[in-house]
């Protein structure tokens, strides 16, 4: 008679799931390397989304010659000077690598607006040409995919606080913490503009409920293996959850799927 095994707890499925996940990276990335592909992914939302924990999990067991994390600090007075995206345009990936961005030019739709750290003519010149700018990428033949990792306000503020508490989070408190809830409305108005004028063909909006961490990042590495050809893919494992990650629609910012 065989023996019955208890059921895993779900901090067990998680990480048999993410594990099983990272050996389909490895797979992803040899197939890269192979090819000579360019994958550029960009990481974007609220204060406290889960961008680090997220990346973290995606590059933990990939080799790091391959695969690189950008997350630019404040822009020196040089890089004011410059034309904006000069300073991104520098990172962007070369033949078999894949660039993680941290934020990325998108900084200007949101907190360089909301916190008044661009003028009005330096942001509608974004958002009028941002758009091209990532269809020249694309052309050039990088695979660009756009990640904004969306949370309620309650969970932001849980977080927030979090970090205030763990002295190993100390490094991700900033000035701009505190101001995240405060101007939460502002926000959510910078961010839907944002989707409205920067979801197109070439590069759409990809949204991910991440109130819950570990399901965000499950589902982000699962989209994003889905959507990238590679040899070897258990299509099986990698079909993400539609209602965690989905491309954006207008109607999401009305029936309660992207947060108020």
């Amino acid at each position: 008679m065989s023996k019955k095994h208890p059921p895993k707890s779900d901090k067990q499925v998680y990480k048999d799931t993410l594990q099983q996940l990272q050996v389909e990276l490895v797979k992803l990335q040899n197939h890269i390397i192979k090819h000579g592909d360019k994958i550029l992914i960009i990481l974007e939302g609220r204060d406290a989304g889960g961008k680090d924990g997220t990346i973290k999990r995606i590059i933990q067991h990939l080799s790091p010659r391959e695969i690189r994390v950008v997350a630019l600090g404040k822009p020196s007075d040089r890089d004011l000077s410059t034309w904006y995206f000069q300073r991104y345009t520098h990172h962007l990936p070369a033949a078999q690598e894949m660039v993680l961005f941290n934020r990325s030019w998108y900084n200007r739709a949101g907190v360089e607006r909301v916190m008044g750290f661009c003028n009005d003519d330096e942001y509608h010149e974004f958002i009028e040409t941002v758009s091209h700018y990532e269809q020249l990428l694309v052309r050039s033949g990088i695979k660009l995919l756009k990640y904004y990792l969306d949370i309620s306000k309650a969970e932001q503020k849980e977080r927030l606080k979090q970090r205030q508490k763990d002295p190993l989070k100390q490094w991700k408190i900033s000035p701009i913490d505190k101001e995240a809830q405060k101007h939460w409305q502002q926000y959510s108005e910078a961010r839907n503009i944002m989707f409205a004028r920067t979801h197109h063909l070439s590069a759409p909006w990809t949204v991910v409920r991440s109130d819950d961490k570990q399901a965000a990042r499950i589902n982000i590495i699962k989209d994003l293996l889905f959507r990238l050809d590679y040899k070897g893919k258990d299509e099986s494992l990698v079909l993400p959850d539609a209602n965690i990650v989905f491309n954006y629609e207008e109607s999401y910012l009305h029936n309660g799927m992207i947060a108020p």
